[in-house]
C-alpha cells in the first residue's frame, strides 16, 4: 500500500534515494508519486507548487 506524506521537504529530500517519481496531474491538483525500492510515497501539491517541488526532485520525473 502506498503512504502519502505531507511535508514537502521530507518528500524532496526521500527523492535522493528513489528510482524514479510519476506526476500525474489532474483538474485542481497534482499528485506526485515516488517510486522507492519497496514502497511508493505520494504527495498531493497544489499546481503552481508543483513546478517548484519537481524542479528540487533529484531523481528521473516520468509524466504520467
Amino acid at each position: 500500500m502506498p503512504s502519502e506524506i505531507f511535508d514537502v521537504e521530507k518528500f524532496v529530500a526521500m527523492s535522493a534515494k528513489a528510482e524514479s517519481c510519476s506526476v500525474k496531474r489532474l483538474k485542481d491538483t497534482v499528485k506526485l508519486k515516488l517510486r522507492m525500492p519497496n514502497k511508493l510515497y505520494t504527495l498531493k501539491v497544489e499546481p503552481l507548487k508543483a513546478e517548484e517541488t519537481i524542479k528540487k526532485l533529484k531523481c528521473k520525473i516520468e509524466e504520467l
